[in-house]
């Protein structure tokens, strides 16, 4: 990889032999679960991928028409890319694009926020593709712990330093019911690993 190459590593932040050989294996299961649930499109249908990235759905569909949306420059992005924020508003027309995809971002974005989030994903697009981690599913995939999305946030702080994703970040994980709330009239999927729920995909 040279220093100007687009990072697909999915734990490239993260730290540890932990990291390091859980990385390849979610590369593989996002490529599972993008071939399974991503919804057959038009060849000219227009994508605006949020929270984009180094690369994004570029990496999975690169011969699409995606418009890559960060809240951090990304100088490498390999096609267009827009630096801005979506509780701010997006600088797109209703309904320009055919389809918003959203893959594992909406979980780091306050609860109270996150009704305004979703309408401007909804606002911009016909169509939306939002996936994000499972509450359910007993491995908290940032930080690669055990339960530890399932305690309270005095004893997940300390507990967060013994993981994969270094820096404390209060992640909070959706359930079913919050994700199906946030985009009425999406169905719901679930991604399954040991027949749990692993993550939630919204689309509609």
């Amino acid at each position: 990889m040279t220093r100007d190459t687009p990072r697909t590593d999915v734990y490239a932040t993260a730290r540890g032999p932990l990291a390091r050989l859980a990385s390849p294996l979610a590369g593989k299961a996002r490529a599972r679960r993008h071939a399974r649930f991503f919804p057959p499109l038009p060849p000219g249908a227009r994508i605006v991928d949020v929270g984009c990235g180094a690369l994004g759905l570029r990496a999975l569909e690169p011969g699409r028409d995606i418009t890559g949306v960060d809240r951090v420059p990304r100088p490498g992005y390999p096609g267009t890319f827009v630096q801005a924020d979506v509780l701010e508003g997006l600088p797109f027309a209703d309904g320009e694009f055919d389809l918003a995809y959203c893959s594992s971002v909406i979980e780091h974005v306050a609860v109270a926020d996150r009704p305004r989030f979703a309408a401007e994903l909804r606002r911009v697009a016909r169509g939306v593709f939002v996936q994000t981690p499972a509450w359910s599913f007993p491995v908290e995939p940032h930080a690669l712990l055990p339960f530890a999305h399932w305690l309270a946030p005095s004893l997940r702080r300390p507990y967060w330093r013994l993981g994969a994703a270094g820096e404390w970040e209060d992640v909070a994980l959706l359930r079913k019911r919050e994700l199906a709330a946030l985009f009425p009239g999406a169905a719901i999927h679930a991604e399954r690993l040991a027949g749990l729920a692993k993550s939630w995909v919204a689309i509609s």
